[in-house]
């Protein structure tokens, strides 16, 4: 997977990230994968994706929704193991541990963006 970060506006906001834009990446998403932190410092964002399911996690995640220009349509906060989530207009999702979303306050409608690293 490819590596990156991701920016809110023009700020630095979540120093590791790892792209699954590949079928096979985002079918296995954080699957048999050591678990994010819990600080918001890691991410995993999956593109194209407006749904996901926490089938086989261990721990919940907090889920950021992006539409086609990156901007901030849906936030759902401690997604349980073996649940799913989704929103409508959404494009790409960042996971993150769940808990993480405390200290980043995300607002609907503000720009994150991956940057490559």
């Amino acid at each position: 997977m490819r590596t990156g970060s991701i920016q809110r506006g023009n700020k630095p906001a979540i120093e590791q990230v790892w792209m699954a834009d590949r079928w096979w990446q985002r079918l296995r998403g954080l699957l048999l994968r050591a678990p994010l932190a819990r600080d918001g410092s890691q991410a995993l964002v999956i593109k194209p994706c407006a749904s996901v399911h926490t089938l086989g996690m261990t721990y919940p995640l907090d889920l950021v929704f992006l539409d086609a220009r990156q901007r901030v349509c849906g936030v759902r906060r401690h997604v349980a193991p073996w649940r799913a989530a989704a929103c409508r207009g959404a494009q790409t999702v960042v996971e993150l541990h769940g808990g993480a979303l405390d200290a980043l306050q995300p607002e609907i409608g503000e720009t994150w963006t991956w940057r490559p690293a």
